[in-house]
């Protein structure tokens, strides 16, 4: 009986020779487990996705040239008996076909052993949805892929190969297949893969591996959770999500403990506080700064910035106005001790009136003009003090349009970007469950939600409850709903005003810093309206 090891790790797009270090690393603790075979994630040695680098040569050459170091460089280190299963990208200059990415570039599985490449595997199906643009940078593969080891035949799948009902190729007598993924996290996501890799060992008799990568890249969170099902679908081992782990089974698939899964609400907010933490760290930021209000938005990011990197890497600055009650001032500095993150005041109220003696303004321009007066602030102390700035605002204020360009829509990243604001409640409640105290002020949870730019100003004023507007944003947004559909399950009228504020508010997501995405369907790289169009979700009509 052998050992097999599930490398779930967490690489950085482009670093080649770090991704390298990570597969000797963990390469050599499976070994010492016991495991003669290694399993890494989809383009574990470059990272993934890697969008466009995928069409530079240099990237396809230095790629390549780091794979067959890593052969051998495992072969040095006394690791050349262990079989490596490694993804990476593959490619062909030489043959270059017309209407295809240049370079012919491709997503492909390596196994190494004994200091070399002993067979690749290019995937067969490319995702064009979603946050996938495949078909821009690969060329598919049309091969299938098979080796020996402890007695068994293995076959290898790419991710999205394995998601295509009846067109997965694989040797008859395949024991085990072999799954590298680069599949991130979204709610609910993990039971969806689950079910369809219990599906497919069914379907071929076969235990099946499914390896994912764990980390952040940009917006998208990878959430690891990789496991193995035997024969029967059933499921015998299973790593933990947001973390890096190695994942041992036997050949003879013995049941293992299976780690208790994670409520929904913790594993929305593990996803978010991995993907701020790796935002900062592979970019090499030394801290966040971001603005508190005394509010939950600006709350909840603290928390998210506070549980990613520590309170001595978070600075908060309160900055009240005329209009900012006593209360949110003292909801701001509560949790600044609560949290032990660095704290400081700033009234921009003389910016304010220094602004007003030399343009006069009134209703929303004043009124924005507040706001911009904290983004240029924050943006000021971010050049001074080298931090990166945390725009606080939630998916229902963005969807809106409830929201000031240069202003509250600062920053260089959005932590809460892809989260309703009926969430952020239910996140803040939860976090402070966790913590058995009051680590987010009570009172910011349970105030009602104002910006503070007028005289006894409420959201309300301007938003239905948020319950309501959420329903709306998930149809119109996410399940891409019409406006005759909406309506006929909610008021009309309303439903013409929401949709409208949002088809209007397109340019202004354009111009919001990056977010990490949660759901199925975020604002970005997800969603590709266009900014300049005259189509209203109204059938049979063009809007004037």
């Amino acid at each position: 009986m052998a050992k097999i090891a599930l490398a779930q790790i967490n690489p950085t797009v482009g670093a080649l020779a770090a991704n390298a270090d990570l597969v000797v690393k963990w390469t050599k603790t499976a070994q010492q487990a016991g495991a003669e075979l290694v399993i890494f994630g989809e383009m574990a040695l470059t990272g993934y996705p890697i969008e466009d680098l995928a069409l530079r040569p240099s990237f396809q050459k230095a790629t390549q040239t780091a794979l067959l170091n890593t052969a051998k460089r495992l072969a040095e280190e006394g690791l050349g008996e262990i079989q490596v299963i490694l993804g990476f990208l593959d490619s062909n200059p030489t043959a270059q076909v017309l209407g295809k990415p240049a370079g012919n570039p491709q997503n492909s599985a390596a196994i190494l052993q004994g200091g070399k490449v002993l067979k690749t595997y290019a995937k067969h199906h490319l995702p064009n949805y979603g946050v996938f643009d495949e078909f821009r940078y690969f060329l598919k593969g049309t091969k299938p892929c098979s080796h020996e080891f402890a007695g068994l035949t293995y076959s290898l799948a790419i991710c999205e190969d394995i998601w295509q009902d009846g067109d997965l190729q694989i040797e008859p007598q395949t024991d085990l297949l072999i799954v590298i993924n680069g599949s991130p996290f979204e709610e609910a996501k993990d039971d969806q893969r689950l079910a369809l890799v219990q599906k497919r060992a069914k379907e071929f008799s076969c235990a099946v591996a499914y390896v994912n990568l764990v980390g952040g890249q940009d917006e998208l969170v990878f959430d690891g959770d990789s496991f193995v099902v035997n024969a029967k679908g059933e499921v015998i081992a299973r790593a933990n999500q947001f973390q890096e782990e190695l994942l041992i089974i036997d050949t003879e698939f013995t049941p293992q403990k299976i780690p208790q899964p994670l409520v929904p609400l913790e594993e929305i907010y593990q996803a978010l506080v991995l993907g701020l933490k790796d935002y900062v760290i592979k970019n090499q930021m030394p801290s966040v700064l971001l603005g508190v209000s005394g509010g939950i938005d600006s709350a909840l990011t603290a928390a998210i910035a506070y549980d990613a990197l520590g309170s001595e890497r978070v600075f908060a600055v309160a900055m009240p106005s005329e209009y900012s009650s006593d209360h949110s001032l003292v909801d701001a500095q509560a949790l600044a001790k609560n949290l032990n993150i660095n704290f400081r005041t700033i009234s921009i109220q003389p910016m304010v009136e220094s602004f007003r003696s030399s343009i006069s303004l009134s209703g929303l321009a004043d009124e924005n003009l507040q706001a911009r007066c904290r983004g240029v602030t924050l943006m000021a102390l971010s050049n001074q003090e080298g931090h990166l700035v945390l725009a606080t605002g939630n998916k229902s204020e963005i969807a809106s349009g409830y929201s000031t360009l240069y202003g509250d829509a600062v920053g260089g990243f959005a932590p809460i970007k892809d989260v309703p604001k009926t969430l952020v409640w239910e996140l803040a409640r939860w976090r402070n469950l966790k913590s058995q105290k009051e680590l987010i002020p009570l009172s910011s949870i349970e105030k009602p939600p104002s910006a503070e730019l007028r005289p006894d100003q409420l959201d309300s004023d301007s938003l239905p409850d948020y319950a309501v507007l959420d329903q709306i944003i998930d149809a119109y947004v996410k399940r891409d709903q019409s406006k005759l559909a909406l309506a006929s399950v909610s008021d009309s009228a309303l439903v013409a005003k929401i949709t409208s504020m949002i088809d209007a508010a397109e340019y202004k997501r354009r111009q919001y810093p990056p977010g990490t995405k949660i759901s199925a369907r975020a604002f970005g790289r997800d969603r590709r309206l266009p900014i300049t169009s005259r189509w209203r979700e109204t059938p049979g009509t063009v809007s004037e």
